[in-house]
């Protein structure tokens, strides 16, 4: 038995297999609308990172010498 996947743009069942060359799409269309959604910012990878360190000193104008 094929396993099937739901297409994550349009949500249509596709079968998971070589046949499909598109998976886990349905379409090349469907696949080109996720990579625009990836590339204009609308889907993203969340920063989970911690802020980082700065040292005051930084934040300050360089003094005159």
């Amino acid at each position: 038995m094929i396993p099937r996947v739901e297409c994550p743009t349009c949500h249509r069942q596709v079968e998971w297999s070589a046949a499909n060359p598109f998976r886990p799409f349905c379409s090349e269309r469907c696949r080109l609308v996720d990579l625009g959604a990836w590339v204009s910012g609308a889907r993203a990878i969340p920063d989970e990172s911690p802020p980082e360190l700065t040292h005051p000193e930084d934040d300050a104008a360089p003094s005159d010498r």
